[in-house]
C-alpha cells in the first residue's frame, strides 16, 4: 500500500533528488506514514537512474526530525507497549532497522541537510548518509534510554564508526543533547552553516558531484563506505577491483588533457 503521499516527499529537480520529511507540524516525527514513505522513497531513488545525488531535509524551520512520534507511543504504558506500538505493522525490529539502512546502500551519495532539531530515531538515520550538514541551531540527541529502550535503530553500531566508542557511549548512556557546534567538533557533522545557507550549501555540494560521471562517484562511495568494515589489506584489494571496474584508462587520459589544459 502507498504511504499518505505527503509524509515523506521526493522531488527530483535535474540529477538532483531531495528526500523531504514532512509532517512540520509534529517536528517531523516519525510515524507509520513516514517510515512506510521513507521506504518507498528510497526504493524508488534506487530504481531511478537519472538520480545523481540526494539530499535529505525536514520540512519547516525548527527540527529536521524530533524522531521517533511519541504521541503515537504513549498510548502504551512501558517499555514493551513503546517496542510494540511503533513497530506494529512491521514484521520485525530488524526490517525496519532495514529501511534506515536503504539509505546507506544507495548507490548515489546521500547528503543530510539538518535543519533543526535531530533526535533518536532521525539522529539514527543519518548516520545511514555520507556526508552531513547542519544548521547552527540544530540538536542532536539519542533520548532512547531515558524512554526505557536502548538506541536500536543502527547508532550503537554506526554512532562509534563515525564519532569513537568514547562520545558514542557518553550520547547513548546518557541520552544527553549537543548543540551544533558541538556535534562539529565530535566529527557527528562535518559542517555547519547558518539556518539561510544550508540548503544553499547541500545544493552547491550535490551539483558538484552531480557533474561527474555517476559511475565514478558510486563506485567511489563503494570503496569509501567499506573502508568502515574491512580489514585494510582486503580493503586495498576491493578498492583496486573497484577502481578497475568503474573506469577506463582512456578516460583518463582525456581527463587528464582537460585538466593539464586548466593548470
Amino acid at each position: 500500500q502507498m504511504a499518505n503521499q505527503d509524509a515523506v516527499r521526493l522531488d527530483i529537480e535535474d540529477t538532483i533528488a531531495t528526500v523531504l520529511l514532512n509532517r512540520p507540524e509534529t517536528l517531523n516525527a516519525f510515524n507509520q506514514e513516514v517510515l512506510l514513505g521513507l521506504q518507498q522513497t528510497a526504493q524508488a531513488i534506487k530504481e531511478n537512474p537519472e538520480v545523481r545525488v540526494v539530499i535529505m531535509t525536514g520540512a519547516g524551520d525548527r527540527a529536521f526530525s524530533a524522531g521517533l512520534d511519541l504521541k503515537m507511543v504513549a498510548s502504551g504504558s512501558g517499555p514493551t507497549e513503546i517496542v510494540s506500538s511503533y513497530r506494529q505493522g512491521y514484521d520485525s525490529l530488524y526490517n525496519l532497522k532495514m529501511i534506515f539502512t536503504m539509505y546507506e546502500e544507495l548507490a548515489t551519495p546521500v547528503i543530510a541537510a539538518i535543519n533543526g532539531h535531530c533526535l533518536g530515531a532521525a539522529l539514527e538515520l543519518i548516520l545511514c548518509c555520507d556526508i552531513r550538514l547542519a544548521c547552527d541551531t540544530a540538536v542532536f540527541g539519542l533520548p532512547e534510554i531515558q524512554l526505557g529502550v536502548i538506541p536500536d535503530l543502527g547508532s550503537t553500531q554506526r554512532l562509534p564508526r563515525i564519532v569513537g566508542t568514547g562520545i558514542a557511549k557518553e550520547l547513548i548512556l546518557t541520552g544527553r543533547r549537543i548543540d551544533a557546534a558541538e556535534a562539529l567538533r565530535v566529527r557527528l557533522v562535518d559542517h555547519v552553516y547558518s539556518k539561510d545557507q544550508l540548503m544553499v550549501e547541500a545544493k552547491k555540494l550535490a551539483g558538484e558531484i552531480a557533474k561527474i560521471n555517476p559511475r565514478l562517484i558510486q563506485g567511489a562511495k563503494r570503496a569509501t563506505t567499506l573502508a568502515l568494515s574491512t580489514p585494510l589489506d582486503i580493503g586495498l584489494r576491493m578498492e583496486t577491483d573497484i577502481c578497475l571496474g568503474s573506469g577506463s584508462g582512456a578516460e583518463m587520459g582525456e581527463a587528464a588533457q582537460q585538466f593539464t589544459k586548466k593548470e
